[in-house]
């Protein structure tokens, strides 16, 4: 069971990891400085947007308070996660 909880722990901090790579590539900013105002599911959901969706996204998430399903809802253009445990 620990192994597990630790497992999911670590891929939950991949992907924030990896989320804060992609925007600071697509924008020149820190995703951190609003990282904060998003809970995980709402990181999480973000991925899935294609690059040139991200940004744009994010914005309408941080000002609407957009919930993960409405985030992935709101996707046109999907990036698939097939690498995820």
């Amino acid at each position: 069971m620990m192994r597990q909880h630790y497992a999911l722990i670590c891929q939950n901090r991949i992907v924030r990891l990896e989320m804060r790579f992609r925007y600071f590539s697509l924008t020149g900013k820190r995703l951190e400085t609003v990282e904060r105002e998003l809970t995980f599911g709402q990181i999480a959901a973000l991925r899935f947007a294609s690059d040139e969706e991200l940004p744009g996204l994010l914005d309408k998430t941080l000002r609407e308070k957009l919930s993960p399903d409405a985030i992935k809802r709101s996707i046109r253009n999907w990036l698939p996660d097939d690498m995820r445990v």
